[in-house]
């Protein structure tokens, strides 16, 4: 199924497709601030349809995963690094997503902290 999302404002836009059945909800430091509800995706399956240079990234520990937001309206759509075997990977923030039904979600707790 193909999803449509955005930041806030619209500056960040993008469709992403796969099946959207479960999200992870991760304690770590950056996420528990953000509140993001992260749809892990190939990298291949995130399109933009607004131009990369509208978005700011920001990194942090060891800077193996690029955390995009939009500088105009400081939302968090998605991220970006790679799974244990190289595959790039996108973590796309499932409350940014039109349509969806957050409450019909599985919800898997990750214990990013402890990392």
């Amino acid at each position: 199924m193909k999803y449509k999302g955005s930041c806030h404002c619209g500056q960040i836009a993008f469709e992403v497709e796969g099946e959207l059945s479960q999200v992870a909800d991760c304690n770590c430091s950056i996420c528990s601030r953000l509140g993001s509800l992260h749809w892990f995706v190939p990298r291949d399956n995130l399109h933009l349809l607004t131009p990369e240079s509208g978005m700011a990234s920001y990194q942090f520990g060891p800077r193996t995963i690029s955390h995009y937001f939009c500088p105009n309206c400081g939302i968090h759509p998605f991220g970006e690094g790679a799974d244990p075997s190289g595959k790039r990977m996108a973590a796309v923030n499932a409350r940014c997503l039109e349509d969806v039904d957050l409450s019909s979600l599985q919800v898997a707790h990750y214990d990013g902290r402890s990392l």
